[in-house]
């Protein structure tokens, strides 16, 4: 076993720990905070995988922007509402053997397919590429998705905005 073998082994039992203790946390500040060490792990897999905008997306958007705000909510919530925060769990016995059933599967599945090994390419940053194929090949596709969201943050702030409060005598 290789240093690159071990990596990959130290960082994916890193994400499936954290998503594991995420999942069956009954504490939701907890499950927040491990959620924290799931998507990192999950970016170290995008940087063992030589995927370096994808790596630093994952940390930028899911760490530093959903969970952060996740975070804030939980913890803001917790303190107008003056209640513990628990997650009830509902049917684990059956929930468990779901999820055991699906991860059978899934070892079955990766261990009888056939994967293709190619020579290690040489790693180089993925950004150049990435960029260059959304402002000649994918052109079309990115600016309607960015009309889209346009459209839908239009439609988030009129939905949002205050509206004048009706007065109760009936004028």
């Amino acid at each position: 076993m290789n240093a690159y073998d071990l990596a990959f082994y130290l960082i994916a039992a890193m994400a499936l720990v954290g998503a594991a203790i995420t999942v069956l946390s009954r504490r939701l500040v907890y499950a927040a905070f491990n959620l924290l060490l799931a998507f990192l792990g999950v970016a170290g897999l995008y940087a063992l995988l030589a995927a370096d905008f994808l790596a630093i997306a994952q940390v930028i958007v899911y760490v530093g922007g959903i969970l952060v705000l996740l975070l804030f909510g939980v913890m803001l919530t917790h303190r107008i509402y003056d209640t513990t925060l628990k997650s009830v769990r509902v049917q684990p016995l059956l929930g468990g053997l779901v999820a055991a059933g699906v991860a059978v599967l899934l070892i079955r599945v990766a261990w009888n397919t056939p994967w293709n090994t190619t020579p290690e390419l040489a790693r180089e940053p993925t950004t150049a590429k990435i960029g260059e194929a959304f402002m000649k090949h994918y052109v079309f596709p990115f600016e309607f998705v960015s009309l889209i969201l346009l459209v839908a943050l239009i439609g988030a702030a009129l939905i949002g905005r205050s509206r004048a409060p009706k007065s109760g005598n009936g004028r």
